[in-house]
């Protein structure tokens, strides 16, 4: 069940994706055994179904091979060894493809439920697991009391397929009194088989449930409190405030790079209410003017201050300011500029009389 919330507020936001991380690298998924109980039975059915005549044709072949050289054995500590080892071999290629399809419905089972996961952390011992008082109080909660229930009702459910299938073929199984051994072990084989597909159909049903509701007792465990949200936040993304200040001071340290160039400006152009823009050109070494440095509002005002001290000329032309405001700083003017650009530039030569 839910997890119980430290102080600082119930579990009422759902997990992050780090948190589902944490989770799984515990080993900590939503993993139903019912699940793997019904695939198992299924290959079961299965392998009953579609593998037994030749299963049983092979332990025939087998058990009338060792009948009819049974009496030739000559009892030594060798020939026990070797007939072991012949009845081992010939089991193994029997019961080989069982073995096989148990291992890869285990696997699959697993793999469909939680995908490749690959953990040692479940293995670590947790020595507070050893603790009497907390093993004793697990026995009598609310998780114990739901596997109880859950076995109970399984039980119940395939006791009651189980009987209620063969009263159903008891009149049927009266008759076999009368009949040969190889048409009762057929009838046998029939009611087997409908009572282990009956049973088949009864633990996907319960595994279905299984799983849905350990789905959902997984997210109730890993939701999270408010507060825990915002602990993980700054563990991962950074202390919002110190992000700010550390961004306030980039901030900072930009801006006075920038107002380091304004004196190397020819022009600061401007928007007499809230703009400044200073260019720079150098013919003999740039193919167009280029920003270095622009600004609103008291940024505006201190470009305006730096470049008055420096007797670099103020330009007032609104459409070009409000243009070349939207460019990024140390970029080149766009061609589309270049003739208001350049009647700016002329005319601020013609004023220091370079042209």
């Amino acid at each position: 069940m839910a997890e119980e919330a430290p102080s600082g507020g119930e579990r009422t936001e759902s997990p992050s994706s780090k948190r589902r991380e944490d989770f799984r690298k515990k080993g900590q998924v939503a993993q139903s055994k019912e699940v793997q109980t019904a695939a198992l039975f299924t290959v079961l059915l299965l392998f009953w179904i579609y593998y037994m005549p030749s299963f049983w044709h092979g332990l025939t072949e087998l058990l009338a091979a060792l009948w009819q050289s049974i009496g030739d054995i000559v009892i030594t500590p060798q020939s026990t060894m070797n007939l072991a080892f012949f009845l081992l071999q010939k089991s193994a290629v029997l019961l080989a493809p069982l073995f096989l399809l148990v291992l890869i419905i285990g696997f699959f089972s697993s793999f469909l439920q939680f995908g490749w996961l690959l953990t040692a952390n479940p293995l670590i011992p947790d020595f507070s697991k050893l603790d009497p008082i907390k093993g004793f109080a697990k026995l009598f909660s609310q998780r114990s009391a739901i596997e109880v229930v859950k076995s109970l009702l399984k039980v119940a459910l395939i006791s009651w397929v189980a009987t209620s299938t063969v009263i159903n073929h008891f009149q049927e199984a009266l008759i076999l009194i009368d009949t040969t051994a190889a048409i009762t072990l057929s009838y046998l084989a029939k009611v087997s088989t409908l009572i282990l597909a009956k049973v088949c159909a009864v633990l996907i049903f319960l595994a279905i449930l299984d799983f849905s509701f350990t789905k959902w007792e997984m997210e109730e465990r890993m939701k999270m409190t408010k507060q825990e949200l915002k602990e993980e936040f700054k563990e991962t993304e950074g202390d919002p405030h110190v992000k700010a200040q550390i961004r306030s001071i980039q901030q900072q340290m930009a801006r006075k790079r920038m107002m380091a160039e304004v004196p190397s400006a020819d022009v600061v152009i401007t928007n007499p209410t809230h703009i400044s823009v200073a260019i720079r050109y150098d013919s003999g070494k740039m193919a167009a003017p280029i920003i270095v440095a622009k600004g609103a509002d008291h940024i505006a005002m201190k470009i305006r201050e730096i470049a008055r001290e420096h007797n670099i000329p103020l330009v007032e032309n609104p459409p070009v300011a409000r243009l070349l405001h939207k460019l990024e700083l140390g970029t080149a003017i766009p061609e589309e500029m270049f003739r208001a650009v350049a009647e700016i530039l002329a005319h601020v030569y013609s004023l220091k009389g370079k042209a």
